[in-house]
């Protein structure tokens, strides 16, 4: 008898056909072009990086956070779901590594090996585009990506979802953190360090792996 259970979708695929890499290359040299900033992230975590540090960014679309990381000094790979990304992305920085595969699922072994890196960044809703039920795995992947005792999981995102996401409150993010052995060390509510305030929608998190 048929029935309406399917196997739940990577959210970010589901909405953009995995096809979407030349478009936000484009958009991106636009509002470069334009003087706009579009470090923020990747100034967030460089204060958060000792120099020369190692990191993973996770979800890294067409490179930009890696890529301007890797050009303040830090030793950086880039991880994305979407191989229309990822070809960007290789072809803006063929010197910096790109691994094609999902936070859920990933070996740690395929970007480096576990315990590798100083700092995983999720930027850029990256947590709620995942496939729906595997938010606290990809969390669990990040933390055993770091470095123990001391190694940083950042993250931001929007908590409703976005354009066909799905929600993902702060206080369920905060909770795969704690079972990943993650504990917060400051949240905010925006790149620039504006104070949290869970009523403003969008949260910038860092956490510390015992």
């Amino acid at each position: 008898m048929p029935t309406n259970d399917r196997t739940p979708a990577n959210r970010w695929l589901e909405v953009t056909g995995g096809t979407r890499g030349p478009a936000y290359a484009a958009r991106f040299r636009e509002l470069a072009a334009q003087g706009r900033d579009l470090h923020g992230e990747a100034r967030f975590c460089d204060a958060l990086l000792p120099r020369g540090g190692r990191v993973l960014d996770a979800g890294c679309g067409t490179g930009r956070v890696a890529i301007e990381l890797a050009r303040l000094g830090h030793k950086a790979v880039g991880v994305d779901i979407d191989t229309s990304m990822l070809a960007e992305a290789r072809a803006a920085a063929p010197g910096l590594t790109w691994v094609a595969g999902d936070l859920a699922t990933l070996d740690p072994k395929a970007v480096d090996g576990p315990d590798a890196y100083d700092l995983a960044v999720a930027a850029g809703n990256v947590m709620i585009y995942l496939t729906p039920g595997t938010e606290a795995q990809a969390v669990a992947t990040l933390a055993a990506c770091v470095r123990p005792h001391g190694g940083l999981v950042v993250a931001g995102f929007s908590f409703d979802g976005g354009e066909g996401g799905t929600p993902v409150s702060a206080e369920a993010y905060e909770a795969a953190c704690e079972a990943a052995g993650l504990h917060r060390v400051e949240r905010h509510a925006g790149w620039d360090r504006e104070p949290w305030d869970a009523a403003a929608g969008y949260g910038v998190f860092v956490h510390r792996r015992d």
